[in-house]
This record gives structure tokens, sequence and C-alpha cells, in this order.
């Protein structure tokens, strides 16, 4: 295989094919690029991780306090659990992760922070569901402590809340799924969701609907492929 390519791993998840590979980009001087596919549709990218890092820095921004007990809802390439874990008022933090090769990964060392995670104390990686965790009748997100309430849920998995990785996600963006996300958070505790699509006027309601306050934050991005800005959302709400 090309010293340029090379694919890192490749496993059949019940969402897809899920492949891990690295290869070096011309177009940023050969810069050595870590990406995540799903079936044919990239999840991720070590290229743009500038939104990922926004998600911990905007959400635990709104936090109070210190001592934070933090959810992250999706390892991916570990961009926000690293981002989230250079804040020193995080006490602890879960990352809920539904595939377990990319947790692997991560234990491995595969990919470039898994090492720096795992050294972490405070971090501890948890497979599940997030979506069936956080639902009403799910048992939360500590194994070992059912029903656990935390400072901050920071959520990265869907490409937004209308596009969705399967159906069956959609239910927790609605006015019944995220009241049970808010009964797992304290009094002033911060939901935090990436959003790859632009800030959706209806969303937005209903986030006010169930939480204190609520709010979309655009953050843009170069594009070196493109030679030009992109752009995603990262909602940030808050309870009573």
């Amino acid at each position: 295989m090309s010293a340029n390519f090379a694919e890192l791993d490749c496993q059949q998840t019940p969402l897809g094919l899920l492949t891990l590979r690295r290869r070096r980009v011309a177009a940023l001087e050969g810069q050595e690029v870590f990406e995540v596919k799903l079936g044919d549709a990239f999840l991720m990218s070590s290229m743009f991780h500038k939104v990922e890092v926004a998600l911990a820095d905007l959400g635990l921004a709104a936090a109070a306090g210190s001592g934070w007990d933090v959810v992250v809802g999706g390892l991916g390439l570990g961009y926000t659990a690293r981002a989230a874990l250079r804040h020193a008022a995080v006490r602890s933090l879960l990352v809920v992760e539904a595939l377990e090769p990319v947790i692997d990964w991560h234990e491995q060392g595969l990919v470039p922070l898994g090492p720096e995670l795992t050294a972490d104390g405070r971090c501890r990686f948890v497979l599940g569901d997030f979506f069936a965790l956080a639902a009403a009748t799910g048992p939360g997100f500590d194994p070992g402590v059912p029903g656990r309430k935390f400072h901050a849920v920071l959520l990265d998995i869907d490409h937004s809340p209308r596009h969705l990785l399967h159906a069956r996600h959609g239910a927790f963006y609605g006015p019944a799924g995220l009241c049970a996300l808010a009964g797992r958070l304290h009094p002033a505790g911060v939901f935090a969701l990436w959003s790859d699509d632009p800030p959706d006027a209806p969303f937005l309601a209903t986030l006010r609907e169930v939480f204190a306050t609520a709010e979309s934050h655009v953050v843009s991005f170069f594009n070196p492929l493109l030679e030009r800005d992109s752009a995603s959302t990262v909602y940030v709400a808050r309870t009573a």
C-alpha cells in the first residue's frame, strides 16, 4: 500500500461498514490526515476539527461553578473529549460511543489522540447507544450509577437534528426526548449539540420549550480542499 495512503481498520457495524484510514494531503503540504467513513459517507476528518473543539468550549463556557461531571456523546477522533478535558473544572468525563471499533482505535493508539485520552484518569469510555441511555426509560449514561446526573452533555453524533445517522435517533430531538435529557442534568446544567446544518429556527424553538435558555452559534472554518470557508452550528441550552 502507498506510503501516502493506509487503511488502518475496516469493520462491519450495526450502522454499516466503518473504515479508518490515514492519508497524506498534497494540498496541505503532505500533512497526515485521519478519516472515518461509514459506508460511502465521510463521518469525520482530522483536517476539520475546529467545530468539535468549539462544541466543548462553547458548551462548557455556559456551565457554572466547578467540579463538573461531563458526558460527550460520540467519541469520533476524540477532539471534543480532549477539548473538554482541557477545562480544569472538569472532574470526570464519560464518552459514550455506540461503535466498539471506535473505542478500540483509541485504546490501541491507532488514532493520534488515543494515548492522550486513555492516559487521563478523568476520562472513561462507555460502549452504548447514547440515545437509548438518554431516553426517559433508559438507565442513564453511567452504567455503574443508574440515574446519575451531570453538569454538561456535549453531543456530536448525527449530522444535524434533521440529517440523522439512523431514523430511530429522531425522537431524541423532539420535546419528549429533550425533556428526558434535561432530566439527566443538574440545575443550571448544559446541553450542547453540533450540527452540520445552518441554525434551524424550529429546532431552536423546541430547545427553548424545554430549557430555560437556548442559543445557536455559527462556527466558520477554512476548508483548504475547497479553498473557501465552511460553517457548522453549535447549539447551547441550559436548564433552570
